[in-house]
């Protein structure tokens, strides 16, 4: 739980739903993350608000008695803002805040907000201002709410919808211009990474806040910003790295998460182009997450949908020095051992061991089986590098070429 020391942090509550296709365990992680995202984006959750469902009220997202409890307590404690786990409809979103009468934000909104702050380069404002402007395009009615409470009668006819095409057509003519932008970026980005020439890319991608940017600064030796905050890097940095005499370029991308906005996965497609020109992808996890195993499904998924799943990768489990097992009494005959009970060595012996010699576990902040990493990664460079330039053996002699051939 994150703590309120700083008392000029916006205050929030959270709110969230368990339905059949979320559980009360998985309400209670979703939460957590999002409580973490409320303070990346300088918030305080105050308080958490759940309800079990069968599904979201299509209204106001949660049921009108719960909605009265949240609306009190908003009330009571002087809280500025509720923020709800899940996307909400133009409709849900403009209901809940004739309710609560404060800022109301969802899930998406909120990553939006914390991309905004964090973008630095034009590229990555460019992109956060597209994904911002289609997730605001269909809620520009709950805008105008203040001409729906004007009377009609003569002279008062249609003002509301008149301002509301106004604006549409002025976000569609914004959203069409940053496209344009953002495909001449690409085109000068790919003759960029054409002008890398044939040089071996690897790739560094995972969820967010797994430390990848802190492997980048220890493995190439640079200074890529690193934050123990979600979305700590937006930009793609690549750095050319040199492994005894081997050089490769190294790629640190945007970090991913669960339920991630369809307008950023569309908007950042070219950034992810890196991911997807990547002859080696070194999919960096924190272990010391009890919930790592979704986080890689997660990351799958993605990798999936920009068409990268089938490159060849290494499992980097990152933060062994932060991974503690779960204290398990044997003589408790009620609880049954989970993977949240296993030591370390326990986890490479189980779905891990099928991974053979693409697993590595490290610290990149304690600089933990660093050289075994960096042997590892040395190898399966090697070997790409070998085969794309056959020609290189007198460049290289140290290669054991003997073994490729």
């Amino acid at each position: 739980m994150i703590e309120e020391k700083d008392l000029n942090l916006e205050r929030a509550v959270l709110i969230g739903v368990i339905t059949k296709d979320q559980n009360e365990e998985k309400s209670k992680e979703y939460l957590d993350e999002l409580e973490f995202l409320t303070f990346t984006a300088g918030g305080y959750a105050v308080k958490r608000f759940t309800q079990k469902m069968d599904m979201p009220n299509p209204k106001t997202f949660i049921g009108t008695g719960k909605m009265e409890d949240v609306r009190q307590f908003i009330e009571q404690n002087d809280i500025g803002t509720a923020i709800f786990d899940d996307e909400l409809s133009s409709a849900q979103e403009r209901n809940i805040s004739k309710i609560l009468e404060c800022k109301v934000l969802d899930r998406t909104n909120l990553i939006l907000d914390i991309f905004a702050q964090r973008a630095q380069t034009s590229y990555a404002r460019t992109q956060v201002e597209l994904a911002q402007c289609e997730y605001l395009l269909p809620r520009l009615r709950g805008m105008w709410t203040h001409l729906e409470r004007q009377k009609g009668g003569i002279g008062m006819r249609g003002p509301g919808e008149t301002e509301i095409e106004t604006d549409r057509r002025i976000v569609r003519d914004k959203i069409a211009l940053l496209k344009k932008r953002i495909t001449t970026i690409d085109k000068q980005m790919a003759v960029q990474r054409g002008n890398r020439g044939k040089m071996v890319r690897v790739a560094l991608v995972g969820y967010t806040n797994v430390g990848k940017s802190t492997l980048m600064n220890v493995v190439s030796k640079s200074e890529v910003f690193a934050e123990n905050k979600l979305f700590a890097t937006l930009d793609t940095t690549v750095r050319k790295v040199v492994i005894q005499n081997l050089p490769f370029l190294l790629s640190d991308t945007v970090g991913f998460i669960r339920k991630l906005p369809t307008q950023l996965v569309d908007s950042f497609k070219s950034t992810l182009d890196e991911v997807r020109e990547a002859d080696l992808l070194l999919h960096v996890v924190d272990i010391s997450h009890p919930n790592f195993e979704e986080h890689i499904a997660s990351v799958n998924k993605i990798l999936g949908e920009i068409k990268s799943s089938d490159k060849p990768t290494i499992m980097v489990f990152n933060k062994i020095d932060a991974y503690q097992a779960e204290p398990f009494d044997d003589t408790d005959l009620v609880t049954q051992r989970t993977g949240a009970h296993y030591s370390l060595d326990e986890w490479k012996s189980t779905w891990m061991n099928k991974v053979g010699n693409n697993a590595l576990f490290i610290s990149a902040i304690n600089k933990q089986n660093l050289e075994d990493f960096k042997k590892r990664v040395y190898d399966e460079v090697r070997e790409i590098h070998v085969t794309r330039f056959p020609y290189n053996k007198f460049l290289y002699p140290d290669y054991n070429y003997e073994d490729i051939e």
